[in-house]
């Protein structure tokens, strides 16, 4: 039997984390320079720089709030300051996340200069540590787990072995009261009536639908279809031909059994336990931060060429059932499936071998993608800013 139990810290608002970090995040792109000297001087905290801009409106912007907030809010992260070069944003994303409890403070470059603020930022950070340091893991199962999963660089033996691993231990976490989190929007295209007839009331069945649709009017309205870029050319070397065969291996992620929930937007948090689609680009590191802010603490992806992505926020357990991808790409692997394939196991067991290695995971082993130092924090934007 697999491991179900883990060790996390459960946080002000009851919900559990499986890494405890103190985060220094950048509002805004202007401010990186200022989060970077700030993680520079405090030992122990985690920098979130990234390249979105300003001016964004309408749903850009709610989508970027909910990212901020959702970011910061993140169970993993047990403290949050927030640099940004105004104080109206900045405190509006720290108002988000204090709702949950956790220690937080924001600080403004404007009328107070880089100098200034990095001192004032770092003392607290310096506090926020000492805070963080003290906290004790304890006891917890697979009920008080948030997971998301996203498949990458996919060919035949993801859709074959690695994906319906995690299959397995999706239906696992959410029969005994945990919560999964899917999407990559795109790449259900020939498959997403097979996720529609999923959704558990004929509300959720809807919106998904819309959402999807609307994707793939996005996508039409530039005057072009998928081909080239779905399947993308590692997965047509790898032996997807059509976005069809891709969509079914990619669904086998989510099980036979669960249903869908909800269909949440982009970085949304469930609202309920159970099995959640998230409306998302199909890009790695941009879904994978998403489920972050979505509140997702260990996200499961398997590929098949060798995908490498990473996110600062959560660890990544990265599986892999091509042997010829095991062999090249060792070091990027936390689980090899290639005995699946050869039937040296079955899917239950492959299984079992996923979800201890993600437990370990929950409980503090580092990831390969951490060890290897992938921390692509990428926000996604739907438009251009003003």
């Amino acid at each position: 039997m697999a491991v179900t139990k883990f060790r996390g810290y459960r946080r002000e608002n009851g919900r559990v984390g499986v890494r405890n970090y103190v985060a220094i995040l950048a509002l805004d792109d202007i401010s990186n320079a200022a989060v970077e000297g700030v993680a520079s001087i405090v030992q122990g905290t985690l920098p979130l720089p990234h390249a979105y801009g300003r001016l964004q409106f309408g749903e850009d912007l709610d989508l970027f709030f909910r990212t901020m907030i959702g970011t910061g809010s993140n169970p993993n992260i047990a403290a949050c300051v927030v640099i940004g070069i105004e104080p109206n944003w900045t405190n509006q994303v720290v108002e988000g996340i204090a709702k949950t409890g956790k220690p937080v403070a924001g600080f403004s470059i404007e009328r107070n200069g880089q100098y200034k603020t990095i001192e004032m930022a770092a003392r607290k950070a310096h506090e926020y540590v000492q805070f963080a340091t003290e906290l004790r893991r304890e006891e917890c199962d697979l009920s008080d787990l948030v997971m998301s999963v996203k498949c990458g660089e996919s060919d035949t033996t993801s859709g074959l072995a690695s994906n319906p691993t995690v299959g397995v231990v999706v239906e696992r976490v959410v029969e005994a009261g945990g919560t999964a989190i899917f999407g990559e929007t795109s790449e259900l295209t020939g498959g997403e009536d097979i996720v529609a007839e999923r959704c558990e009331t004929p509300e959720v069945k809807e919106k998904f639908l819309k959402m999807h649709a609307d994707y793939m009017k996005l996508i039409e309205d530039q005057g072009v279809d998928l081909l080239g870029s779905q399947p993308t050319q590692g997965n047509i070397a790898g032996g997807l031909t059509t976005i069809e065969e891709k969509a079914l291996g990619n669904i086998q992620k989510i099980g036979k059994k669960p249903k869908v929930q909800s269909s949440l937007k982009e970085a949304e948090a469930p609202q309920s336990k159970g099995l959640h689609f998230m409306n998302s680009s199909s890009a790695a590191a941009e879904m994978v931060t998403l489920c972050a802010a979505g509140g997702a603490v260990v996200h499961l992806f398997p590929t098949g060429q060798g995908n490498i992505v990473g996110n600062p926020v959560i660890p990544v357990v990265k599986l892999c059932a091509n042997p010829v991808t095991v062999a090249t790409m060792s070091e990027h692997f936390d689980v090899d499936l290639t005995g699946l394939l050869r039937r040296e196991m079955d899917l239950d067991g492959a299984g079992d071998k996923l979800q201890d290695m993600m437990i370990r995971a929950c409980n503090g082993r580092m990831m390969a993608a951490e060890i290897l130092g992938h921390k692509e924090f990428i926000m996604t934007k739907l438009y251009p800013s003003a």
